[in-house]
C-alpha cells in the first residue's frame, strides 16, 4: 500500500467513485473488500489509522458466539459459524484453531454445557473446527495446570478461532488496496454533499497529515464508522436521532503463567450474567470483557477501576494464583457500537450483535452493530444495497472465499506467522542491514526491520501505528512499549524525513497515550 498513489487517486476531480466508504475498522474494510470483489471501483476513508478504535481492541476470537446460541440468536450463530470456518480457511496466518476449556464444578453443568456445545458443534456442519468432548479432573489440570481444583469436577473442551485483529484489518485493506482499491488513512470526511435534490452526490475530505482538501465524487456513501456514526448521520441530517449507544469492553493482559498451557479458559457465567475469557494471544494471556454503558464515543476509551476489579476478582475465583493489579501488562478499552435501545431496555449484553443496513432519505447508507467474525458478510449484505441506492447493478459477491495479503499454508514460526507469505522480505531486509537487526525491546523478539517494512508496505506513519496496530506491544506491554518508543521514533524520522522536532512530538504524545494502557498499583 501506498499513501501518496493513493493520494494522487483522490486528486482526480474527474473520477466518480461506485462506493465512498468512511471509516476503516472491520465494517468498513469489509465493505471495501465485498464492492472489489465485484468490480466496483471504491475509495476508503479513515479519520486516525486502520482499526485504530475497537477494531483493535477485541477479545481476539473469531466466534460463533456461544454467548448468543444461550440467548437465543440462532441465526446470527449460523452465520458467524459459517463465517468463522470460511476466515480461518482464507487467513490461516492470522488466525488459528485454539481449544477452550470450561471447568466444570457440578455434574448439573456438565449435562447443561454439554448440550449446548454439541448443538454449537452440529450448527458448523463442515466447517467445524473440532468437537467438544468432556475430560475429567486429571485431564483438566494437565491443560490448565493453573486452574483452581477445589470441587472441580473435569471440563468441558470446544473449539472457537483465534486471530489477531489489528493485522486482520491491514491484511483486509492490503488484498481490496492491492485489488484496485483506493484506501487511506489519516483522511477525515469533514463534509457531504448532495444534488439539489437533497441525495448524496460525495463528500469532502482532509488529509490530516498536511491539511490539504479534497472533493469526491461517489455513487453510494457507505457510513461505516461504528460508535461514530451518529457523527456522520448528524452531518447527514441535523438533529437526527441518536442510533448508537456504545457498551464499553475492557481487557486486561497477564502472563501466560495465570493460566499455564495453550488452552483458552472460559467462564460461561459470572456474576453480571456475562462470560468471560482468558486466551493465550502472542505468548501473553489477554483475560476479559465486560459491559458498561458509555455515554459518548472516544478514540482512546479509558478503562474504570470497576471494570478492572471485576476482572480480577472473577479470574481470582478460577485461578490458583489470583492475578493482582501489579501483574496486569496491559490493559485496553474498546466501545461496541450497540442500537439505542428503547426506553426501560438497558441491558447490553440482551442486546443482539446482529448488523443492520439503514438508508436515509439522503441516500446515505449506514451500516451499524456486528461483530469481526461476521464482518465479510456485514460487506456483503451493505454492498447488495448499491442498485437501489446507485440505480445501477452489481454482480454477485465474490468475498466468500477470497484468500488474505500475506496467505499461505507454510506459517512462519513464532511472532513472524502475522505476515504470513511476507515474513521472509523483512527477514532478508534485517540481514542486509545490521541496525535493521536489532530488537525493538530486548524482551520481544521484533526487530527494527519491521518498521521499515511497515513505513514502506503497511502505511504506518506515526510512532503509535507501529508499536500498538503494526506490531502489538502496546497491547502486551505498556511499559516495554514506553521504552521502545524512542528507538522507534528516531528510525521512522530517518526514513520518513522528518526532523527532531517530530522525534519530540511523537515520543509525547505516545507516551501520553501509553499511560492509558497502565494501572496505578
Amino acid at each position: 500500500m501506498n499513501r501518496e498513489e493513493n493520494i494522487k487517486q483522490i486528486s482526480d476531480k474527474s473520477k466518480i467513485w461506485d462506493i465512498a466508504v468512511i471509516g476503516g475498522g472491520s465494517s468498513g474494510l469489509g465493505v471495501a473488500l465485498d464492492a472489489i470483489s465485484r468490480g466496483l471501483t471504491v475509495v476508503l476513508l479513515e479519520k486516525a489509522d486502520f482499526a485504530k478504535g475497537t477494531s483493535s481492541r477485541s477479545t481476539k476470537l473469531v466466534h460463533g458466539g456461544v454467548r448468543y446460541l444461550a440467548q437465543g440468536d440462532v441465526g446470527l450463530v449460523l452465520e458467524a459459524l459459517k463465517e468463522r470456518g470460511k476466515l480461518l480457511k482464507n487467513a490461516p496466518h492470522l488466525t488459528e484453531n485454539q481449544p477452550f476449556i470450561i471447568p466444570v464444578y457440578s455434574w448439573m453443568e456438565r449435562v447443561t454445557y454439554s448440550a449446548g456445545l454439541k448443538l454449537y458443534d452440529w450448527m458448523a456442519g463442515s466447517l467445524s473446527l473440532g468437537s467438544s468432548t468432556f475430560i475429567n479432573k486429571e485431564e483438566t489440570l494437565r491443560r490448565l495446570p493453573s486452574v483452581k481444583s477445589a470441587g472441580l469436577k473435569g471440563g468441558i473442551v470446544y473449539h472457537d478461532g483465534q486471530f489477531d485483529d489489528a493485522r486482520l484489518a491491514l491484511a483486509i485493506a492490503k488484498t481490496a488496496d492491492d485489488a484496485g482499491a483506493c484506501i487511506l488513512n489519516y483522511a477525515s470526511v469533514k463534509d457531504l454533499t448532495k444534488d439539489e435534490h437533497g441525495k448524496l452526490i460525495g463528500l469532502r475530505v482532509r488529509d490530516e497529515l498536511n491539511g490539504e482538501k479534497y472533493s469526491l465524487r461517489a455513487k453510494m456513501i457507505v457510513n461505516a464508522t461504528g460508535v461514530f456514526a451518529d457523527k456522520i448521520l448528524q452531518m447527514d441530517q441535523p438533529g437526527s436521532e441518536k442510533m448508537i449507544q456504545p457498551s464499553q469492553g475492557i481487557h486486561l493482559v497477564m502472563d501466560r503463567k495465570f493460566l499455564g498451557g495453550n488452552d483458552a479458559l472460559m467462564i460461561p457465567k459470572t456474576r453480571d450474567g456475562r462470560v468471560l475469557f482468558a486466551v493465550p494471544w502472542h505468548d501473553k494471556l489477554v483475560v476479559g470483557t465486560t459491559d458498561t454503558l458509555r455515554e459518548k464515543p472516544k478514540l482512546e476509551p479509558t478503562p474504570l477501576q470497576k471494570e478492572i476489579d471485576f476482572i480480577l476478582e472473577t479470574a481470582a475465583s478460577y485461578m490458583k494464583e489470583a492475578p493482582t493489579r501489579k501483574d496486569v501488562l496491559s490493559v485496553f478499552a474498546g466501545l461496541r457500537p450497540l442500537a439505542r435501545p428503547k426506553e426501560g431496555g438497558t441491558k447490553t449484553k440482551e442486546i443482539s450483535r446482529s448488523h443492520k443496513v439503514i438508508i436515509s432519505d439522503s441516500k446515505l447508507v449506514t451500516l451499524t452493530g456486528g461483530k469481526w467474525t461476521t464482518f465479510r458478510k456485514m460487506g456483503e449484505d451493505t454492498v447488495d444495497h448499491y442498485p437501489e441506492v446507485s440505480g445501477e447493478l452489481v454482480t454477485p459477491s465474490q468475498s466468500l472465499d477470497m484468500k488474505l495479503y500475506g496467505y499461505t499454508m507454510e506459517i512462519p514460526e513464532g511472532h513472524w506467522s502475522v505476515y504470513g507469505s511476507e515474513a521472509k522480505a523483512i527477514q532478508d531486509l534485517s540481514k542486509k542491514n545490521p541496525e535493521l537487526a536489532e530488537k525493538i525491546n530486548p524482551n520481544y523478539p521484533y526487530l527494527m526491520a519491521e518498521v521499515v517494512w511497515a513505513i514502506q508496505n503497511e502505511m504506518a506513519v506515526r510512532v503509535e501505528d507501529i508499536l500498538a496496530r503494526r506490531i502489538r506491544l502496546l497491547f502486551l506491554d505498556a511499559h516495554a512499549a514506553i521504552d521502545s518508543c524512542q528507538k522507534v521514533a528516531e528510525l521512522m524520522a530517518k526514513e520518513l524525513k522528518k526532523d527532531q522536532e517530530w522525534i519530540t512530538a511523537e515520543v509525547e504524545d505516545f507516551k501520553k497515550l501509553a499511560e492509558k494502557y497502565l494501572i496505578k498499583v
